[in-house]
C-alpha cells in the first residue's frame, strides 16, 4: 500500500472489493445477470430499506457515517427502476416502521415483510424487465437463529412474494442479505433465475453488489459451508441446542466431511460451491507423482500444480481447491478433506495462470487419541493411497494424481490433552454398498491424564525482592531480565495486572471495550503502559459514538478464498486501530460454523479449519504492519449463544485437534497471533478459561505460543468438578488465562475474585501469577501503547495525528434547559434511550461552575451479559461512559462530575450505543460555585485597567 496516510476512499474501495468477491452465486439460469444497461428493474423486498450490514452484538455494533445499502447503490447506478412499486414500499412503510427490539440481543431476525397482491406485482411486470427480490435476516450474540419462520426458515409473506413474482417474472434474481446460510429448498419450488448470497457487507455493502449485478466484478465467492436440504440433514443439530452440555457425536464428520463421506444425497450447494459470469478449464497434477507414490516426499509434504484458463467471454477469478481422500485405515476418514486452495488473478477471456499449492504433511495426517494406528497421541500418516482431488468445489473436484504409503508415518509426537471425562459415543465410517459408507459409532477414548496433576509436576518457583528501581524499559535494552524485574512485583501488585478494567475505560480510547497493563498507578510507576482492546470482528466498536469503518462480515470475507485482498483489507483497519490508539482488535472470530443456527457464524468463516485458519491469519499478519493485533477469538468451541456461559462442549480430543483447533493453531503458527480471547463455555470438564490443557499443554507448550490469553467479558472459571464462577480468578491463572476481563477497579478488586485469598491458601503460587504477568507485559511491549508511554512518536503517528478528526456526528435532539437553582431536573422522559439514540440538552446557567450529574437508572429486560453503554460529552468533548449489564435490574444512582462551566452555556449530550437502559430521574446538582472566582478575576482585571 503506497499511501501509508488514513484514507478512507481507499480504504471503502477495498471494502467494495471483498464485499464482491466474496457474493456467492448460486444459480443464473438465462444467464440474467449481469443486468443489462438499459434495463428496467422492479425492486421487491423489505430487505432493500433496512439493509443489515453485520449481524448483532459486540461483532456489530459499528458506528460509522454512512451505510450503502442495495437499493441505495441501486439507484444512484442509472438502472431504470420502477419508481411506482418504490411509491407504494414507502407508503406502506410508514405505518410499518422498523423495528429494532428491545436492546440486547432483542433484536427481531427479520423485518415484517409488505403483503404483495397479484395486481401490484402483475402491474410492476408490465413497466420492468427484471425483478431483484431481497431476503434479509440478522442473528448475533446471545442470540442464535431458530429453525423456524423469520429464521433460518422462510415466512410465509417472503414464500407469497417469491411465488407472485416468480411466476410473473421471466427474469428474476433473490439477494440473500444474511449473515449465515438459510434454508433453500424454495429454489427448487419458485426457481427464480438467479439466487445470490450477498450477506452483510458492511457499509460498502451495497455498493459491492452492484459491482456484481452490473458485471462491474463477475462474482467469484465459494461456499465455505454445505447447503443441505434440511436443518435435520446437519448431524450436529440432533446435539446443537442444549442447556447443559452438547455431545459432539459427529465427531470430526462436520459440513462437507460428513455430507461427503454419508450423504451426498442431501445436498443442495456443495462446500466451495459458487458460480461465475465466465467459465473456467482447471488442468492439476501431483508433482513428482512417482516419487509421491512411494511416500518418499510424505513426511515433508508435497505440492499441487494446477493451470487455470478462462475459457468463457468476460473476465474473472477462479478458485482451485485441493482435496485429500485418506485411506480409511484404523481411524476412520472423511471421503475428502480439503488440503489446499488459491486463488487465481483477473484472467481475461482466454488467459490463462499456473498455480502452485503447497500441502504440508499436516494437512493431510491425522490424529490418533486412541492408539488405533499404533501411535496414540500423534499425527500419524496411516498406511494406504491417498488420492488428491482438484477442482473448484468438493463435488465435483477430480483426480490429480495418488501418494502410496507402505508403513504409518508420524508426523509429529504429542501427549494427551483435553480430552473428555464424559463417555460417549462418536461417529466412524464403516464400508457400505458400490464403495461408499455407513455411520457406525465406537466409544470416545476418555482422559487417562489429571490436567491438575500434570500443572503441579511443571510448576516452577518464585521470588520477591521488593522494588529495586528496575522500569520495564530495562527489559526492553536488556539491562534486566523479565524475571528479575516482575520479581519486584508484591503479591497485591500481580493480582490488579491480571485484571482488565472496563467497559469504556476512562484510561484508554473512550467507548473501548477495555484497558489492561498498568491499571493502577503503582503498576505504572514501574513503567508499565496501559493497553487498549475494542472490538470486534466487523470493525472498531466505540460506545461514546465515535465513527468507524464497518467491514464486510466473516462470513463473506471467507466466501473469497482471497488472502492477498483480506490483507489489503486489514491493512487498513491496523492503521485505522493504530490512528484511534488501539492495540488489539477484539478479532477475527475464528470458531467452527459446526451448526447453521449459531447465532455468531456472521463473525466466523467456515464449518472448515483451514480455511478459517488462512483467513485469519491474513487478517493477524495485515494488521501487525502497523504494530497492532487482532485477539483471535473464540478458543473454543464456540458453537452456540444459547446459554452460552453454561453449556459444555463433550467432544473428543481428535475432533478438538482436527477441528475446533485447528483455526487457531495455523493463526498461531502462520499469522504470528499473540492475542487469544477464550470462550465462555466449558469444554470437557472445564470452563475455557481455566482448561490447563488447552491453554497451556497446547497453546503455548505444543503451539510455542508466548502471547496473552485473555477471557470473554466476565466470563467463568472452576475446579474441576465445580461450577464455573466470574470470582474464580486463581482457576484462570492456575491454567494461564492471563487476564480477566473486565473489572470496574483493579485497585479495588471490584469483581471480588479470590486472587489474594488463593496465594494465601496455596491453591494457586505467586510463580503462576508472575508467570501471567511476564505473559502480559511481552505483550505491552510490543504495543504503540508503550512506545507512547515513553514519549516515542514514531513519523506514522506524526501523520496520523494530522489527519483531521471526523467531526462528531449530529447533535441529535436539542432540548433547551434553564438551570437557575442549584438542583435542577432534566426532563428524564425526553432521553430516548434506543440503540444509538442520542440527545443534547442546551444548559442555560445561572452560577458556572462544577456540576454533578445524577442519573437514576437501570437495565430492563435484558440477558446478564448484556452490555449497555451510555457515554456523556460536554462540549463534544467526552466526560464519561456509563456501562451497565443485564444484572442491573434494580434502580441505581450513577453521578458523574462534569468539567467546570466557564461560560453560561454549555451542551450535554447523551448517546446510547446500545437499547436496554431506562432512565428515571437525571438532576444537576452544583457541586462547586466559581462565581466568586470569576468576580475576583473581574475585579483584579479592573484594578488593572484603572493603575
Amino acid at each position: 500500500m503506497e499511501n501509508k496516510i488514513f484514507d478512507i476512499k481507499s480504504y471503502a474501495k477495498t471494502a467494495r472489493a471483498v464485499v464482491a468477491e466474496g457474493i456467492v452465486m448460486l444459480r443464473n439460469e438465462g444467464a440474467v445477470l449481469p443486468l443489462r444497461e438499459d434495463e428496467k428493474i422492479a425492486l421487491f423486498g423489505r430487505g432493500l430499506y433496512n439493509y443489515y450490514k453485520s449481524g448483532t452484538g459486540s461483532g456489530g455494533m459499528v458506528n460509522t457515517s454512512y451505510v450503502t445499502g442495495i437499493r441505495e447503490a441501486l439507484e444512484e447506478s442509472g438502472f431504470v427502476l420502477n419508481g411506482k412499486l418504490k411509491a407504494v414500499y414507502e407508503d406502506w412503510l410508514k405505518d410499518n416502521p422498523f423495528d429494532a427490539g428491545a436492546g440486547w440481543a432483542g433484536e427481531p431476525w427479520f423485518q415484517k415483510e409488505m403483503p404483495l397482491t397479484e395486481e401490484l406485482v402483475r402491474s410492476a411486470r408490465e413497466e420492468s424487465d427484471t425483478a431483484v427480490i431481497v431476503i434479509a435476516r440478522t442473528a448475533g450474540e446471545d442470540q442464535d437463529n431458530k429453525a423456524e419462520a423469520g429464521s433460518y426458515l422462510l415466512t410465509e409473506d417472503e414464500e407469497e412474494m417469491l411465488r407472485l413474482v416468480c411466476g410473473a417474472f421471466e427474469r428474476t434474481v433473490v439477494l440473500l442479505n444474511v449473515g449465515n446460510i438459510i434454508d433453500m429448498k424454495w429454489v427448487e419450488t419458485y426457481r427464480p433465475s438467479a439466487v445470490l448470497y450477498v450477506w452483510q457487507g458492511g457499509q460498502e455493502g451495497g455498493n459491492g453488489v452492484l459491482d456484481v449485478l452490473s458485471g462491474k466484478a463477475s462474482p467469484s465467492g465459494k461456499l465455505t459451508d454445505t447447503i443441505a436440504r434440511d436443518i435435520a440433514d446437519y448431524p450436529s443439530t440432533r446435539n446443537h441446542g442444549g442447556e447443559k452440555r452438547n455431545l459432539y457425536q459427529e465427531d470430526i464428520y462436520v459440513g462437507y466431511r460428513y455430507f461427503e463421506t454419508f450423504a451426498k444425497d442431501r445436498v443442495l450447494y456443495p462446500f466451495g460451491f459458487g458460480l461465475s459470469y465466465t467459465t473456467f478449464a482447471v488442468e492439476a497434477e501431483l508433482e513428482d507423482a512417482e516419487e509421491e507414490a512411494k511416500g518418499g516426499k510424505a513426511a515433508q509434504g508435497l505440492t499441487i500444480r494446477a493451470k487455470v484458463t478462462n475459457t468463457g467471454n468476460v473476465s474473472g477469478k477462479e478458485v482451485v481447491q485441493v482435496y485429500c481422500q485418506a485411506p480409511q485405515g484404523a481411524l476412520g476418514k472423511p471421503a475428502r478433506s480439503l488440503c489446499g486452495f488459491a486463488k487465481t488473478k483477473e484472467l481475461a477471456p482466454g488467459e490463462a495462470q499456473e498455480l502452485e499449492i503447497s500441502v504440508p504433511a499436516g494437512a493431510i495426517a491425522s490424529y490418533d487419541d486412541s492408539g488405533a494406528a499404533g501411535h496414540k497421541s500423534c499425527w500419524v500418516l496411516e498406511a494406504g493411497v491417498y488420492v488428491f482431488y482438484v477442482g473448484t468445489d468438493v463435488r465435483s473436484a477430480s483426480p490429480a494424481g495418488n501418494m502410496g504409503i507402505e508403513e504409518a508415518i508420524v508426523a509429529e509426537e504429542l501427549e494427551e490433552a483435553c480430552a473428555p471425562v464424559t463417555a460417549f459415543d462418536r461417529m466412524k465410517p464403516r464400508a457400505g454398498e458400490d464403495d461408499g459408507f455407513r455411520i457406525s459409532f465406537e466409544p470416545v477414548p476418555v482422559r487417562t491424564i489429571n490436567p491438575g496433576e500434570r500443572r503441579l509436576e511443571r510448576l516452577a518457583g518464585f521470588t520477591c525482592t521488593g522494588d529495586l528501581g528496575y522500569k520495564l524499559s530495562d527489559v526492553e535494552s536488556g539491562r534486566v531480565s523479565m524475571e528479575d524485574f516482575l520479581a519486584q512485583l508484591t503479591d497485591e501488585d500481580l493480582c490488579c495486572i491480571v485484571r482488565g478494567e472496563g467497559m469504556c475505560s476512562p484510561k484508554v480510547t473512550p467507548g473501548t471495550a477495555g484497558a489492561f497493563g498498568g491499571v493502577t498507578e503503582r503498576l505504572q510507576e514501574f513503567g508499565i503502559p496501559i493497553a487498549c482492546c475494542a472490538d470486534g470482528p466487523s470493525g472498531i466498536r466505540m460506545d461514546c459514538g465515535s465513527i468507524a469503518f464497518a467491514m464486510p462480515n466473516g462470513a463473506c470475507l471467507g466466501s473469497t478464498f482471497n488472502e492477498e485482498l483480506s490483507e489489503e483489507l486489514f491493512e487498513w483497519e491496523g492503521l485505522e486501530l493504530r490512528k484511534n490508539k488501539i492495540d488489539t482488535l477484539l478479532g477475527p472470530g475464528i470458531n467452527i460454523h459446526r451448526n447453521p443456527l449459531n447465532g455468531r457464524n456472521f463473525e466466523y468463516f467456515s464449518e472448515d479449519p483451514l480455511v478459517t485458519g488462512k483467513m485469519a491469519a491474513a487478517q493477524l499478519r495485515a494488521m501487525g504492519r502497523y504494530d497492532v493485533t487482532g485477539t483471535i477469538k473464540h478458543f473454543a468451541c464456540n458453537s452456540q449463544e444459547f446459554c452460552r456461559n453454561t453449556v459444555e462442549a463433550v467432544v473428543s480430543e481428535r475432533a478438538l485437534r482436527e477441528l475446533y483447533l485447528k483455526g487457531f493453531e495455523i493463526a498461531v503458527k502462520e499469522g504470528g497471533a499473540y492475542s487469544v480471547m477464550t470462550s465462555y463455555n466449558p469444554i470437557n470438564g472445564y470452563w475455557s478459561a481455566s482448561n490447563y490443557d488447552m491453554l497451556t499443554t497446547i497453546l503455548r507448550e505444543e503451539w510455542n505460543y508466548d502471547g496473552i490469553v485473555m477471557t470473554d467479558w466476565w466470563a467463568r472459571g472452576n475446579d474441576e468438578s465445580q461450577p464455573g464462577s466470574v470470582n474464580n480468578m486463581a482457576a484462570m491463572v492456575r491454567a494461564q488465562n492471563d487476564l480477566f476481563m473486565v473489572t470496574a477497579n483493579a485497585g479495588e478488586n471490584s469483581q471480588n475474585d479470590n486472587s489474594m485469598e488463593s496465594l494465601e491458601k496455596g491453591t494457586v503460587t505467586r510463580a503462576e501469577y508472575l508467570r501471567s504477568a511476564a505473559n502480559i507485559c511481552r505483550f505491552l511491549l510490543r504495543t504503540p501503547a508503550y512506545q507512547r508511554m515513553l514519549g516515542r512518536e514514531s513519523e506514522l503517528d506524526r501523520q496520523l495525528a494530522a489527519v483531521a478528526a471526523r467531526e462528531m456526528e449530529s447533535f441529535g435532539e436539542l432540548i433547551r434547559a434553564s438551570v437557575e437553582e442549584e438542583t435542577c431536573n432534566l426532563p428524564a422522559e425526553r432521553i430516548r434511550t434506543g440503540k444509538g439514540s442520542s440527545v443534547t440538552f442546551e444548559l442555560n446557567i445561572r452560577e458556572r461552575g462544577v456540576y454533578r450529574l445524577e442519573l437514576v437508572c437501570r437495565v430492563a429486560g435484558q440477558g446478564s451479559l448484556a452490555q449497555i453503554p451510555l457515554t456523556l460529552s460536554q462540549d463534544k468533548q467526552i466526560v464519561k461512559t456509563i456501562s451497565l449489564t443485564g444484572d442491573d435490574k434494580e434502580w441505581r444512582t450513577e453521578e458523574v462530575r462534569l468539567n467546570p462551566s466557564f461560560h453560561n452555556t454549555t451542551f450535554l449530550k447523551f448517546f446510547f450505543g446500545q437499547g436496554g437502559m431506562e432512565i428515571q430521574e437525571a438532576r444537576l446538582v452544583l457541586a462547586e460555585s466559581m462565581e466568586a472566582q470569576f468576580r475576583a478575576v473581574k475585579e483584579t482585571q479592573e484594578e488593572a485597567q484603572e493603575n
